[in-house]
């Protein structure tokens, strides 16, 4: 079978623009925070709230995306993506008022939110299956670069006076308009013309894919996927679908409750409390960004040959580890020879490397077609919904009970995360995704 590599790349890299963008939106408030806490005096509970309101609009976002993506397509879906994060750098970046930030972090939110979800979705369903680990990380890769370029134009703006926050946000706009540019040239995915009975666009699809010698045999194949189905949220109570849900939307609290927005959202501030000052925070924040990266491509090579399970354990054993180690150093207010830096970097990187990118492709390959677009909206909206309360009250926990103990909290969750994959987790790499809805629905029957 021979399949057209170039075209499949092109798509999958357009939809991973959104995770740029995400990347980019959820990371710059790391910088700006200084700068929104002046100039709206913010206490540590208002700062809570502004910096984690994004994550309001997140979780909206996430819940009417897979209405969106059901009725109007995976592809439509990203252009209003691209739309909201446009016009919520421009707002917030101009805003005065507390209530005109929040506002417009809110309608970043809803695309951050839903391209959380509908871009490893589009990219899982134009992917082979002995490629779709690489390339729905690719995702991920788009993620952390969109960070690290947040915290390279946070240390660029931070000289720009009192105003710098403000051009920090805004600077979103353009690639926000670029990213809606290029999604003019990529088709909707098979699987939801299939959906639609549009059969004669979907076969030129696959044809364009993957040439027309299996066409009949894959539309036939996704074809009886939908039979007598239609996408509800009802249906993610019915008993064939109900452990898989389950086991997704675990995932997803874990990915946040481990504490890996509280570090990147926080961590120029948590670098200060050791001594340095703004820029040099700021700095020591790019390390994190350029490892977060670094880790990724780790996890893009590794992904469809270790496989997902064994890199969610290595991942979550290292996280507890390292999150520890820099509790006990804030504990004992040792913060000499770069240790704390050394394992923040060393946490980062277990993350990048396993729960940031393998957490996206199993959430987006685990679903069965008729449930797919309920189902991962249902398990991003938990997501945001866990990242929300992780993000409210980190500042209001490192100032009531401190920096170490808040650290041991993510620590402990990592161990319970730990446990739970150990005992419930099902390999899933080198299956169609067809095939992975035949082994769920085997294993709830049994």
């Amino acid at each position: 079978m021979k399949t057209n590599n170039r075209f499949i790349l092109l798509a999958t890299c357009i939809a991973a623009f959104g995770g740029i963008l995400f990347g980019y939106d959820t990371a710059v408030i790391s910088g700006a925070i200084p700068g929104i806490r002046s100039y709206f005096s913010l206490n540590e509970y208002y700062l809570g709230w502004a910096v984690s309101s994004i994550l309001v609009g997140c979780a909206i976002g996430a819940a009417i995306a897979g209405i969106v993506a059901d009725k109007y397509g995976r592809r439509i879906g990203l252009m209003a993506c691209a739309v909201f994060f446009a016009v919520s750098g421009v707002g917030a970046g101009l805003s005065d008022s507390l209530s005109g930030f929040i506002l417009f972090r809110m309608i970043g939110g809803l695309g951050v939110g839903a391209s959380a979800m509908l871009s490893p979705m589009y990219i899982a369903e134009m992917a082979l299956p002995k490629w779709r680990g690489r390339l729905v990380a690719i995702y991920q890769l788009a993620i952390v670069f969109g960070i690290l370029v947040a915290y390279f134009a946070n240390f660029i703006f931070e000289s720009w006076g009192h105003n710098s926050w403000r051009w920090m946000l805004a600077s979103q706009t353009l690639p926000s308009i670029l990213f809606l540019s290029l999604l003019f040239l990529v088709p909707e995915t098979p699987r939801w013309l299939i959906m639609k009975r549009q059969n004669t666009a979907a076969r030129k699809v696959l044809e364009k894919m993957k040439g027309s010698e299996t066409v009949e045999h894959e539309m036939m194949v996704i074809e009886k996927s939908f039979q007598g189905k239609t996408g509800s949220w009802k249906q993610l109570l019915n008993k064939k679908y109900r452990s898989v849900v389950i086991v997704g939307v675990l995932i997803a609290v874990f990915l946040q409750v481990t504490g890996i927005n509280a570090i990147l959202y926080y961590a120029p501030v948590i670098f200060k409390e050791t001594g340095l000052d703004n820029a040099a925070s700021l700095m020591q924040t790019i390390g994190i960004g350029v490892i977060n990266m670094a880790a990724t491509f780790v996890a893009i090579g590794l992904v469809d040959r270790v496989g997902r399970r064994a890199l969610f354990l290595y991942g979550l054993a290292l996280m507890g580890i390292s999150l520890f180690v820099v509790g006990l150093c804030f504990q004992a207010g040792y913060f000499d020879h770069y240790i704390v830096l050394i394992f923040m970097l060393l946490y980062v990187a277990a993350f990048g490397s396993t729960l940031g990118a393998v957490g996206w492709v199993y959430l987006s390959e685990i679903f069965p077609n008729a449930i797919r677009s309920h189902a991962l909206a249902l398990a991003t909206l938990v997501l945001w919904t866990a990242d929300f309360a992780v993000t409210l009250t980190f500042p209001i926990l490192t100032r009531h009970v401190g920096t170490a103990y808040t650290l041991f909290c993510y620590a402990a969750l990592c161990a319970a995360a730990f446990v739970y994959m150990l005992l419930k987790l099902k390999e899933t790499k080198g299956r169609s995704l067809e095939e992975i809805e035949t082994f769920f629905k085997r294993e709830a029957a049994e």
